[in-house]
């Protein structure tokens, strides 16, 4: 399986941390996020290969891929004029188009259950073209809030609106199988900008969902940030809890 990190992010929010550094180089415990999402990737044993975009600041993300002990299976993709998460992942069509793929924010805090995410991708109900993984926040305004059916099926979604419907939140992160790009051909308008805007609400009814119930921080803002700091230094995460 191959992956397609989203790492090009201007992090805005958290200014001014990102006017020095990108988004997703910005450390827990040390550890640069992007360098948590390659180590995870690899200790997955699932992933072939890795494609990841830079804009903002990318000769520091250059740099760690450089030094990386996974550059062999790494691919990065410059964006001189950020495209959005939308256009990048269409762009990347052809790299992902043979098998089923991840696509992730790398510039968010995660711990996987791997094996549980892909075997309930797997077996997802047979109108389903992709799993989107989700999460309990604490900061629901903040978030992509989903509503599921029984099945656990993506019914709608409410993008940061100020009276959300719930905490079970989309971590935008996802499984999903190439037959997604027709189905985004076929249906999409200008203009283009955000996976979860532009491409989730073409398939409601057609994601399954899987609860990540270890651990998933938005880093959106300062706040967040320091609260995922907080987390890792007092260990409050448990893979296979």
């Amino acid at each position: 399986m191959k992956a397609l990190l989203l790492a090009a992010g201007l992090g805005s929010r958290l200014k001014p941390l990102t006017l020095s550094k990108p988004k997703c180089l910005v450390d827990i415990e040390g550890q640069p996020l992007l360098e948590r999402w390659l180590q995870m990737l690899h200790d997955s044993e699932l992933f072939s290969h890795v494609y990841i975009n830079t804009h903002h600041l990318a000769t520091q993300v250059n740099d760690v891929i450089k030094n990386s002990p996974h550059v062999n299976r790494l691919t990065l993709s410059y964006e001189p004029e950020l495209l959005g998460s939308t256009r990048t992942l269409l762009q990347h069509e052809r790299d992902l188009s043979d098998e089923d793929f991840l696509v992730a924010h790398a510039d968010n805090l995660s711990v996987i259950d791997w094996r549980s995410f892909t075997a309930a991708h797997s077996r997802r109900p047979a109108q389903t073209v992709g799993t989107m993984m989700t999460f309990v926040t604490d900061d629901p305004q903040s978030c992509g809030i989903v509503e599921i059916d029984r099945d656990g099926t993506l019914i709608t979604m409410h993008e940061k609106v100020t009276h959300p419907p719930g905490n079970l939140a989309n971590a935008a992160i996802y499984l999903f199988n190439p037959i997604v790009f027709e189905i985004f051909r076929n249906r999409l308008t200008e203009p283009l900008s955000d996976i979860s805007r532009d491409l989730i609400p073409l398939l409601y009814g057609r994601l399954t969902t899987f609860l990540n119930d270890i651990y998933h921080r938005d880093i959106g803002n300062l706040d967040s940030l320091n609260a995922a700091r907080e987390d890792f230094s007092r260990r409050l995460y448990q893979v296979g809890a």
